[in-house]
């Protein structure tokens, strides 16, 4: 990676988001982490992250509510879903909030990854074709 790539990680739980941290780290991303609704919207606003991975069940503002707030001043940045529980109503709440990806948090990390790669890259084709 030419410039190193930040991926915002918002989850209450402390456990996942060091794990995440950790395992993102070792692939060369930087990492910024928020425990809440309220944190992301902050660190959206000041980090400006190239893609968040959001949990939806959260203590304080849950991610559905989050990303619809930072929609409101950040239409562009990627974000990925990031539960444990895909048959979650939120989830069909938030498809129409421009999310770009769902990572079930069961799954191997490896997944993950290639779901933020994939992202990334298509991301970056739309914006490429969109500034010209």
């Amino acid at each position: 990676m030419d410039k190193a790539i930040k991926v915002l990680v918002v989850d209450d739980e402390a456990d996942f988001r060091q794990v995440m941290t950790v395992w993102l780290k070792s692939k060369g991303y930087l990492v910024i982490t928020a425990p809440d609704g309220e944190h992301a919207i902050e660190a959206v606003k000041k980090e400006k992250p190239d893609i968040v991975f959001m949990d939806l069940r959260m203590p304080v503002m849950d991610g559905s509510d989050t990303i619809k707030k930072i929609r409101q001043f950040d239409k562009d940045t990627p974000i990925i879903i990031i539960s444990a529980y895909l048959d979650d109503p939120k989830i069909k709440e938030v498809k129409t909030s421009y999310i770009s990806g769902i990572f079930n948090k069961r799954d191997d990390f490896d997944k993950g990854l290639n779901l933020l790669e994939c992202v990334l890259r298509t991301h970056k084709r739309f914006k490429d074709r969109t500034c010209k």
